[in-house]
């Protein structure tokens, strides 16, 4: 008996639930003044279709065909906004039409980028069930690429006005589901604080960040296709941007393509190689890292012409339990793995306490074309040890190419540095895997192979304690190609 009245509730609630979406309300954004042709601004008239499902309850804002020509757009809680195949919201280059930054009290460890987000061609402070939906378009033409430097000081003025294309904080149950970007300014899109965020079949072809996750729970990022030439496609962080050290945690991503081709090239389907040094487009976890990164999983991913993965804890916040599986990557520039640790501590100092890194699996990776820059490159610092480094079934083909030989006993250490390889600590002193100050290392499977030449030797260990290496294989097995210095070790190449 009870076991039919709870089949008859549960049948009268989906009854309900299906009724009310029914029912949800759609509106079309010219209806309230929005021009489709994007001789006028339509910003105002696209807010107030917002404010208007909102006040009723919520419902579904509908651009069709057309060119909507924006300023600041605020989303708010129960708002969905749809842009259909062949709508384009354009940002303007008039900046008044953006809204001011807003407060932030206290000194500022973090870019502006990271503080301000009402600045932004559309954004939402503190909503909750909202998204950005459609096959359309979002292009960013009148967006800045640069905000000012504010680490540490005081809020002095207006921010980086209109320097964002998505840019959300503090808010719970978000979807951003098949739309393109293109020029998104600083961050094609920025979520910070916000709690089951879900990011799906997005295609972002940008000159800066392409989307950063910062101190959010209970993400997925999925299916997307991410290029961004100049700074990274997909990176996770935990600035203090909310006062506090909060961690980005519960996070996967998973069947997305990164790349670092020329801007624009990945949109109209030419896909040219960037020809600069620096090509970016890498998924990273860093380097703002206050609060750190728990319960990470990075699956099924293929990053072309881009950096490798790198994930950075120096701001004196724990990154634990991380796993990564799955990844092809071509052309790799400076790094194909960078795990690392820092004393940057960008954020109130906490005395005595360190940046952690423990409990991270790396598996089934193939990288080819890798720059001689670095190889894999695992590193944390002799007052606090990496923990629990596992790599297995590891796939590496090095460019080589280097005629000098340096020490390994010279390389110097990351310590305050911001952490990039190429900037900051140069050529390493291996070309196939360098570990430093790391306790408990397993590697099962790790084969490396050379294009050209190379003078330097294809392992280098130091401070490692309690290290179990199987299977490993390079193209010159001697001695002279491995330098190690480890306690408790056991090899079985």
């Amino acid at each position: 008996m009870e076991r039919t009245i709870l089949k008859h509730i549960l049948f009268s609630a989906l009854v309900l639930l299906s009724a009310l979406n029914a029912n949800a309300r759609t509106i079309n954004a010219v209806d309230f003044g929005a021009d489709p042709t994007g001789k006028k601004l339509s910003s105002d008239a696209i807010n107030k279709a917002i404010e208007t499902l909102n006040h009723e309850g919520g419902g579904v804002l509908t651009l069709t065909t057309g060119t909507y020509l924006c300023g600041s757009i605020r989303m708010l809680s129960h708002v969905e906004l749809n842009l259909q195949a062949g709508a384009t919201i354009r940002a303007t280059t008039d900046k008044k039409a953006y809204d001011p930054a807003e407060p932030f009290d206290g000194p500022e460890y973090q870019d502006g980028g990271h503080t301000y987000f009402h600045n932004s061609l559309i954004w939402a402070d503190g909503a909750e069930d909202i998204a950005i939906t459609g096959r359309g378009l979002i292009d960013g033409e009148g967006l800045t690429r640069h905000d000012t430097e504010t680490a540490g000081k005081v809020h002095g003025g207006s921010i980086g006005t209109g320097d964002k294309a998505i840019a959300f904080k503090l808010c719970r149950d978000v979807l951003i589901r098949d739309v393109k970007i293109y020029r998104g300014g600083h961050f094609g899109i920025i979520t910070t604080g916000c709690d089951y965020l879900t990011i799906d079949n997005v295609l972002i072809d940008t000159n800066r960040d392409g989307i950063d996750i910062d101190c959010c729970r209970h993400v997925c990022v999925s299916n997307c296709k991410v290029n961004t030439p100049h700074d990274d496609a997909i990176v996770l962080k935990s600035s203090y941007a909310l006062h506090e050290a909060r961690p980005c945690e519960d996070v996967m991503v998973n069947n997305c393509l990164v790349t670092g081709y020329k801007l624009g090239t990945a949109m109209d389907g030419t896909y040219v190689p960037e020809t600069v040094n620096w090509v970016c487009g890498r998924i990273k976890l860093g380097t703002e890292s206050n609060g750190g990164y728990r319960n990470i999983t990075i699956a099924n991913c293929t990053c072309l012409y881009s950096s490798g993965l790198a994930f950075e804890e120096v701001d004196q916040g724990i990154m634990d339990n991380i796993v990564v599986t799955n990844i092809a990557m071509r052309h790799v520039h400076h790094y194909p793995i960078y795990i690392t640790t820092g004393k940057r501590n960008r954020g109130p100092q906490l005395e005595g306490v360190y940046s952690q890194a423990a409990n991270i699996s790396i598996s089934n990776v193939v990288a080819d074309d890798c720059d001689s820059l670095s190889g894999i490159h695992i590193s944390g610092m002799p007052e606090c040890k990496l923990r629990n480094i596992s790599l297995r079934d590891i796939y590496v083909t090095y460019r080589g190419g280097v005629e000098q030989k340096p020490s390994v006993d010279n390389y110097p250490e990351l310590d305050t540095k911001y952490p990039e390889i190429a900037k900051f600590l140069g050529l390493a002193p291996v070309y196939g895997l360098l570990v430093r100050h790391v306790e408990g290392l397993r590697i099962n499977g790790l084969h490396m192979s050379l294009m050209g030449s190379d003078a330097r030797p294809a392992i280098g260990m130091k401070d490692v304690v309690d290290a179990r290496l199987t299977d490993v294989s390079q193209p010159t097995p001697t001695t002279d190609n491995v330098y190690i210095d480890c306690k408790k070790l056991t090899t079985a190449f």
